[in-house]
């Protein structure tokens, strides 16, 4: 976190001298906007399926069900209230944060598959990178997430269909940008999320993701998961995407944000 924190700080004053966002800075060609999931976490059906179908109607197109909490079969039926919900073209992802053992995920699998789940992030335990290359390959793929924190990047991405790259747990915007492309060279798809952080770590992870091209939806819509925020947030939510601030650096000021 205390690199990360120094790395962004570095690249934001970096842009600034540069007089261009920071995404500019790290790639010529960076996006304007990136795509981005809610996240509906854990509910009983129907409440799931109201967040769901109300994160849709606000145009977001991805939405991500926290799961492993509740029995197997509760789940199952989060995900078909979910799937019925929200139109055939909305994608659905499950997060399992390690909850599973092997069987139950391969059982999870196959259950989500006939509701068109994309992908599962971390079913298995961090470090059962085996078990984890051995689910991948089906029509819902396997997302890590917990793994890249003690794994190799090269590893979790052979292990993987998609990498869940977080600035603030990897250790700055320049390791996602060397991750995201070990990912890519892998096969494996990088996707880009916050730790559920305020506007400065937010921001600096809106920008990393808009450097790498085109991505799939990204996890970076977490402001409204805050009860207070350290300043405003100069890129709100639009139609299902961010929109990168124009101004140099970040797109916040020193000045502009609170010490907690």
């Amino acid at each position: 976190a205390a690199r990360h924190a120094l790395s962004l700080a570095l690249g934001d004053r970096m842009a600034r001298r540069e007089g261009c966002p920071f995404s500019i800075s790290l790639a010529s060609d960076a996006r304007n906007s990136v795509p981005v999931n809610a996240t509906v976490g854990d509910a009983d059906p129907h409440t799931t399926a109201d967040r769901a179908a109300a994160a849709v109607e606000s145009g977001i197109r991805c939405v991500k069900l926290k799961v492993g909490v509740r029995s197997l079969g509760a789940d199952v039926a989060r995900v078909r209230a979910a799937r019925e919900a929200v139109s055939p073209d909305v994608a659905l992802r499950a997060d399992a944060n390690a909850a599973w053992d092997r069987q139950t995920a391969r059982d999870a699998l196959s259950a989500f598959a006939d509701h068109d789940v994309a992908y599962v992030e971390q079913p298995l335990a961090a470090d059962d990178l085996r078990g984890h290359a051995d689910l991948r390959g089906g029509s819902v793929g396997i997302a890590l997430d917990e793994s890249l924190a003690s794994a190799p990047i090269s590893d979790a991405a052979a292990a993987a269909d998609v990498l869940v790259l977080k600035p603030m747990a990897l250790g700055g915007p320049d390791r996602v940008r060397e991750a995201a492309e070990t990912a890519r060279a892998a096969g494996a798809t990088p996707v880009v999320t916050t730790t559920i952080d305020a506007v400065v770590a937010r921001l600096g992870a809106l920008h990393v993701a808009a450097s790498l091209g085109e991505l799939p939806p990204c996890g970076l819509a977490t402001a409204d998961l805050l009860a207070t925020d350290l300043g405003s947030d100069p890129a709100p939510v639009t139609e299902g995407r961010i929109r990168v601030p124009d101004a140099p650096g970040i797109g916040v000021a020193p000045g502009e944000v609170s010490t907690p």
